[in-house]
């Protein structure tokens, strides 16, 4: 898994490369063009970063005053800091990839999606299920199957009988 990791981090400067060149010698923008093209987006997309990150801290410490767990705002926030690094990369794949990311209406897929397939999977392995409800609820885990079931009649016992 890591090692995926790695590659992918590796392929997506090689990849943002090639595009500038492409961008530069294909279309009539050309180097200086293409290079204020990269600038300009970096540019704006720290302003909507910006304005993005102050809602999104006015969201939570309205959540937290109401005694409300801000959890997606959280990660929110965790994707507006990956798309303002994004963005700050010099290169057109990874605006585009940090765009998406600061816009709500894209951000808020991505987010499902990561809560979905990594956050819920992470925690049901770390605490066993009680994070997201799925438990165990077929009896004692690791108990022996040999059917010994105890039927005990109502008038047997006092559910008052042990407290004071």
């Amino acid at each position: 898994m890591l090692l995926r990791i790695l590659g992918l981090l590796l392929l997506i400067p090689l990849f943002d490369i090639v595009v500038l060149v492409a961008v530069a010698t294909l279309t009539p923008l050309g180097w200086v063009g293409t290079v204020a093209l990269v600038v300009l987006t970096a540019l704006v997309g720290g302003l909507l970063v910006r304005a993005e990150g102050r809602h999104t801290i006015r969201k939570i410490q309205r959540d937290v005053a109401r005694g409300g767990l801000p959890a997606d705002e959280l990660l929110d926030g965790g994707l507006l800091i990956a798309a303002g690094v994004s963005l700050l990369t010099p290169g057109l794949v990874t605006d585009l990839l940090g765009v998406l990311l600061v816009v709500p209406v894209t951000r808020w897929p991505v987010r499902g999606a990561l809560k979905r397939w990594l956050i819920v999977p992470y925690l049901d392995r770390k605490t066993g299920g009680i994070a997201s409800g799925v438990v165990y609820g077929g009896g004692f885990p690791g108990g022996t199957e040999t059917g010994d079931t105890y039927d005990v009649e109502p008038e047997e016992y006092d559910i008052n009988e042990g407290s004071s």
